[in-house]
């Protein structure tokens, strides 16, 4: 097992970086925020700040969409240490693209089946949602979901806070170790609800009588699993991304004819956040060199809430700016915020990190 990365791995960093820097800079991501509509989704018509056109490019020219597709399906038959350096890149962004939800969990939930569907998404043709609340985790997910399936294969009830449902062309509903695609319009309805995280919406989705194909077993426990170890790596970009841009700009801003970065006080907060982000970049690659339940307890007990730290110093360190709409320090913080509490809290892994471990969890 190598935490290091590889130099295919690096090569895909460069080529997502880039298009990210060229197509999603900050003020770009700002703009879409502020105002910039998305399109009609299948299920609803509702207004999305996800860049969809962005996402196409990513999916299709990149083929960051079906990495963890095999090739003999369409995809590329990567692992996950390409679609971890991918989401690190997409955090240091806050690209608003659907690639986690569509390209990692979506995915990962339909590939014990074999469907044709995971052609669709390899090739960027479709976008999927798993329906399950973004708040659930692999202890508990069932959370926020009240769904019922009746004898003729229609499938009524809902689900709360699911992620990317907004721009998914199929939702695949997981209910009694069973995956089920709903793809058509009838019986199906997507309404966008207020979001801490601007830049990834959530929606509650309901269904009523909506037909549905069933696609296979799944196991949806660990497919929440594998999205938590993936998350690791989104929320070490957040990280970076305000470390970086803080250790530029105490270097830039003066007090007292002096940059600021040369206080006592300011060196020893950004040499401790620069501690605990190393440690979190060993947490990442520990969940995607060994995705067992282990690794992404610890990975998610410890990203997450670095992720949230950063964003916090980033936001203090950068003074009267940072508190302003027109810096995007503020979309890192929510973003951070909002991934603290997805696919788990850092004290739900600590929990289940103690079960593991065999020793005494937390009060």
């Amino acid at each position: 097992m190598t935490l290091l990365y590889s130099d295919v791995e690096e090569e895909l960093r460069a080529a997502v970086r880039g298009l990210l820097a060229d197509r999603c800079p900050p003020a770009a991501v700002l703009g879409r925020v502020e105002s910039e509509p998305g399109r009609r989704g299948l299920l609803d018509s509702v207004n999305s700040v996800y860049d969809l056109g962005l996402w196409k490019t990513l999916a299709a020219e990149i083929g960051v969409a079906g990495l963890l597709v095999p090739e003999e399906l369409g995809g590329a038959g990567a692992g996950l240490g390409e679609a971890a350096v991918v989401l690190e890149e997409l955090g240091r962004a806050v690209a608003p693209v659907p690639f986690l939800t569509s390209a990692v969990m979506a995915t990962r939930a339909l590939l014990p089946t074999g469907d044709p569907l995971l052609g669709e998404l390899a090739e960027g043709r479709a976008t999927a949602a798993l329906a399950v609340s973004f708040a659930a985790s692999p202890y508990a997910p069932g959370r926020g979901a009240s769904l019922r399936l009746d004898a003729g294969g229609r499938l009524s009830g809902s689900v709360d806070q699911v992620a990317s449902a907004d721009v998914a062309d199929v939702l695949l509903v997981p209910l009694d170790g069973v995956l089920y695609a709903v793809e058509a319009v009838e019986g199906a309805s997507v309404e966008a609800v207020p979001s801490l995280d601007l830049t990834r919406p959530v929606a509650s989705v309901r269904f009523d009588g909506a037909a549905a194909r069933r696609v296979g077993e799944c196991d949806v426990a660990e497919v929440l699993r594998l999205g938590a170890g993936l998350l690791a790596s989104e929320q070490l970009g957040v990280a970076e991304w305000c470390l970086e841009t803080t250790l530029a700009y105490v270097k830039e801003r003066h007090q007292f004819a002096r940059p600021i970065g040369s206080f006592q006080a300011i060196k020893h907060r950004l040499a401790d956040l620069w501690l605990d982000v190393v440690r979190a970049r060993a947490a990442a690659r520990g969940a995607v060199a060994d995705p067992s339940p282990l690794s992404v307890a610890v990975a998610q007990a410890w990203n997450a809430e670095v992720a949230v730290r950063a964003a916090e110093e980033a936001l203090q360190l950068h003074g009267g700016i940072g508190m302003t709409w027109e810096h995007p320090v503020h979309l890192y913080l929510k973003r951070a915020k909002a991934t603290q509490i997805a696919l788990g809290t850092p004290g739900d892994h600590r929990a289940a990190l103690a079960s593991l471990a065999g020793v005494p969890g937390p009060e």
